[in-house]
């Protein structure tokens, strides 16, 4: 595997106009970056192998999609051994109310953020699909009241 080549100040620009706007067309990128179209279609496409753009998605209001309730779960194993923790992360990718997982160095393991209609549903996802993962041996829940930044939502 190659190395990824080195950003420079105007793969910077493309990729913060693309986060800001991902809707942007590649005319306008050019623009906006001092480029013509052609060479910035190419440093575009190198920044998408590369990995550094990892893709494209619509960012939608969750309150609109009736899903309102976020739930952050500390989730401890009972086996942190690699082969369990491969179990887990696999499994934890199953659950799509689970909207971020992350290993944590803590006194648990794993943070999730997860989303859903109410703390009913929530309830019923913590029983039904969290508890159920591979090695879980305790959760904690905190419930978010008011949300004051959000990227990505």
């Amino acid at each position: 595997m190659t190395e990824p080549s080195p950003l420079d100040r105007i793969d910077l620009k493309i990729v913060e106009e693309l986060r800001v706007d991902g809707r942007l067309s590649i005319n306008e990128l050019a623009r906006r970056v001092g480029l013509s179209k052609t060479p910035c279609q190419a440093r575009l496409k190198r920044l998408m192998t590369d990995g550094v753009i990892r893709g494209f998605r619509a960012v939608v209001d969750p309150h609109k999609l009736g899903l309102a309730h976020i739930a952050f779960t500390q989730v401890k194993l009972s086996d942190t051994r690699e082969k369990a923790l491969d179990a887990f992360r696999r499994a934890v990718l199953q659950v799509e109310e689970v909207e971020e997982c992350h290993m944590i160095a803590s006194h648990f393991d794993y943070l999730l953020k997860i989303r859903t209609a109410d703390i009913l549903a929530y309830r019923r996802v913590l029983g039904e699909r969290i508890s159920s993962l591979p090695n879980v041996a305790s959760t904690s829940t905190y419930v978010a009241m008011e949300t004051i930044i959000e990227h990505g939502a």
